[in-house]
């Protein structure tokens, strides 16, 4: 385990000192240290560095996981009395655990899920009420949520219901989304007297085009599933009642291919949302070359000649 604290936290070192029993201690500024603690075993995600941690049956407080033998992962969101409100100890809880996933070598795709009623209603206006402009600049509030898309692994999120607000920016920041007959997106920030903060207007406009996205954002209108599937915001639309088992037929699939070349292609195509189309071209091309370092291009190659199924080492 990696124990990360604040260079200005004397109690948060005592305390450290106390739990880590020979473990790694590293000092350093809030950035640093979530650079420091990715990957760790336990993640930091608030600013009194609170750890998350998964009992011994694979449940979390705000979170159901489940491990399947055929490589998927899948995470349940779990607050149901408020509709998987995003407040930060969920989060703290689902970077961890997709953390873990994503250092797993037995996972190779992700599920992410909430329930038929709601994938997330939005980030927790309880939690953010009170808060002012020096609290959430000082904590740099949300930000923490930016580790879900440095994951390297896919992310297939099944999206029934509301996907609202932080909802619909959570979905967003995975890799393939498959929505239920019964899903509803929206960024309804606009309503509260502020602007989305986790995304929302980058990557929603990004899916969907700058008109669609300006309405949305500056009306709070909402997107259907099926509006949202024609706009390119979903891959596809699902019977509510099967937006799971979809999900997981989508991320079996992906399993049985060569987890290096997995990661290469997710990264690639994430590029090409970041950067101009020269510049992506180039990684493309210099990850291209790279997959002909791997065992399992020659293997690919080898069994298509041969006509007869590859056999992935992930090597």
């Amino acid at each position: 385990a990696l124990f990360c604290i604040d260079e200005d936290s004397t109690m948060a070192l005592a305390v450290a000192k106390l739990l880590c029993k020979g473990a790694p201690l590293v000092r350093g500024s809030a950035m640093v240290l979530e650079s420091a603690a990715r990957g760790a075993a336990v993640a930091t995600m608030t600013p009194l560095r609170r750890f998350a941690t998964e009992s011994e049956q694979g449940i979390w407080e705000h979170l159901r996981t489940e491990k399947q033998t055929n490589g998927v992962q899948i995470i349940r969101l779990h607050r149901p009395k408020a509709l998987n409100a995003l407040n930060t100890p969920l989060m703290s809880e689902l970077v961890s655990a997709l953390r873990k996933a994503d250092g797993d070598s037995e996972v190779k795709a992700i599920v992410l899920t909430g329930s038929e009623r709601a994938f997330a209603a939005g980030a927790d206006i309880k939690e953010m009420k009170d808060k002012n402009y020096a609290e959430v600049y000082k904590e740099s509030f949300l930000t923490a949520w930016d580790a879900v898309s440095t994951i390297r692994k896919p992310i297939v999120a099944g999206v029934n219901g509301f996907a609202l607000g932080g909802g619909c920016e959570l979905a967003m920041m995975c890799d393939i989304i498959i929505a239920g007959e019964n899903a509803v997106f929206g960024q309804p920030e606009i309503q509260l007297g502020t602007i989305p903060g986790a995304g929302g207007t980058q990557r929603l406009t990004r899916a969907i085009g700058k008109s669609l996205a300006m309405e949305m954002i500056l009306t709070g209108s909402r997107l259907d599933a099926h509006l949202a599937e024609k706009r390119g915001l979903v891959s596809r639309v699902v019977p509510t009642e099967q937006t799971v088992e979809e999900c997981v037929k989508v991320a079996e699939k992906i399993a049985t291919f060569s987890h290096p070349v997995i990661i290469a292609a997710k990264e690639c195509v994430n590029k090409s949302q970041q950067v101009g189309l020269q510049t992506g071209l180039e990684h493309e091309k210099a990850l291209f070359w790279g997959t002909f370092a791997l065992e399992d291009r020659a293997e690919g190659m080898t069994a298509f000649s041969e006509k007869r199924k590859p056999v992935f080492k992930d090597i």
